[in-house]
């Protein structure tokens, strides 16, 4: 099966999971260094729009500014770079991640909010934490005024403002949580 190349210039959801399930990271400083090679890997090729990493999957927002070829082997590089060290650190062997990452195309910008949302509620859907206080997610970067290589100010602009950002965030928490209500 040949596998899509990143394209130059489109945002992509890339996301994966720990094979069989099984957890990806196991601690904070797990998230802290495979933050650190995201930005070693990803930092000088391309943007990231959003982010979350939970203890068995990550889900990112990528767009590449590099060529199809290079930004596809460097996420690669990115993914083996953290098995190789997560499999060290845990005297273990044998591949972390489920096949190949997956990756989307986004097309649109209504899709690219509506999954800017999804990611950052990540950690309410999976285990009813607090997705504003998450320690492992972009939604604090975007609508905090700290220094960030996060792509804060177009996605703000995509959202009309960082007001509309954090309403549309406790919109879709509210609607979700009526949901569970009606369980």
């Amino acid at each position: 099966m040949k596998l899509e190349v990143l394209e130059k210039d489109f945002v992509y959801h890339i996301y994966n999971r720990g094979i069989n399930g099984t957890n990806i990271f196991n601690n904070e400083e797990n998230k802290i260094y495979f933050l650190s090679l995201i930005d070693k890997y990803l930092s000088n090729i391309g943007f990231i729009y959003a982010y979350c990493l939970m203890d068995n999957h990550f889900h990112l927002l990528f767009a590449s500014n590099v060529e199809g070829e290079i930004a596809t082997q460097k996420i690669s590089n990115l993914f083996n770079a953290y098995a190789k060290a997560f499999n060290k650190m845990y005297n273990r062997t044998g591949s972390l991640f489920e096949k190949h990452f997956r990756r989307i195309r986004v097309p649109n910008e209504l899709y690219l909010s509506s999954l800017i949302i999804y990611i950052h509620m990540n950690p309410k859907h999976h285990f009813g934490l607090d997705f504003t206080s998450f320690k492992f997610s972009s939604y604090n970067g975007h609508i905090s005024d700290r220094p960030t290589k996060l792509m804060r100010r177009e996605v703000l602009e995509l959202f009309g403002g960082r007001d509309n950002f954090v309403f549309a965030h406790h919109e879709r928490n509210s609607i979700l949580e009526a949901m569970i209500t009606l369980e």
